[in-house]
């Protein structure tokens, strides 16, 4: 017996991560719902997938609530109930603590976080008529360690992490809500045309990992396509780490 489609779901959909959500998915049959805000990069990834017709693009800014709650109804009107939301987009500023602006901290917190929010809140009515069904986000090792200059994005990463255990108990036993923290995943391949570059990954990046290569966004759909199974149906309000290691090797300064 054939499994049902899926009605999914996915922040940020046009490009990284998310852009291979939105392919995998749809070339499985499922029917995917994805919110971006770069309309070009958007209309790519739709044209793309066009013959399997199961791959729906709306353009929208995620930390504004009308543009999610549209997004949010249309996927109402048409589907009627969702089973997996994945709260994948995220942006970072990488500046000096002394010349980061009020206005780019609270840029950054507004669409990783508050947009976060946002789609589970306008969500949560979908995916109780589905049955259930789960909340995935994509949060980062920058919640558990940083880089120098990093401070919005390792707050907003951070911040996932806590509104995801307090999702998983608000929204259990009928929702479950979980995190996954990617490392170092290269999504050269996966950017829009006009951005795309040729991986410049060294021999040395590779080697940094205990797994022995640097992430792919694939890696992370794998992880995703896990959590959203049945075979998962008694984890929620966990954070998976995938990172091929990274984060438990210890490194020193020669």
């Amino acid at each position: 017996m054939e499994a049902q489609p899926k009605r999914i779901a996915v922040t940020g959909g046009g490009q990284g991560i998310g852009r291979c959500l939105v392919e995998s998915f749809a070339e499985q049959g499922d029917r995917v719902y994805f919110l971006e805000v770069d309309r070009e990069a958007g209309e790519e990834c739709v044209t793309e997938l066009a013959e399997r017709k199961t791959a729906f693009f709306t353009q929208g800014d995620i930390s504004q609530p009308q543009d999610v709650k549209g997004w949010m109804a249309t996927i109402g009107e048409k589907e009627g109930a969702l089973d997996l939301l994945v709260n994948n987009v995220g942006i970072m500023v990488n500046r000096p603590l002394e010349e980061l602006t009020w206005e780019e901290w609270n840029r950054v917190l507004q669409v990783n976080l508050g947009g976060a929010f946002l789609a589970a809140q306008a969500a949560a009515p979908l995916l109780r008529k589905g049955g259930g069904g789960c909340i995935i986000q994509i949060a980062s090792t920058r919640a558990l360690m940083s880089e120098p200059h990093t401070e919005s994005y390792a707050a907003s990463k951070g911040g996932i992490l806590a509104l995801t255990h307090a999702l998983a108990v608000s929204l259990g036993p009928d929702i479950r809500v979980n995190a996954i923290s990617p490392g170092w995943i290269d999504v050269t391949s996966w950017q829009k045309r006009s951005n795309r570059q040729l991986s410049k990954l060294s021999r040395e990046d590779h080697r940094q990992h205990p797994a022995g290569r640097v992430g792919r966004p694939e890696d992370i759909m794998k992880a995703v396509r896990f959590l959203a199974s049945a075979e998962a149906d008694f984890i929620t309000g966990t954070n998976l780490v995938v990172d091929g290691g990274m984060t438990v090797k210890m490194i020193y300064e020669e």
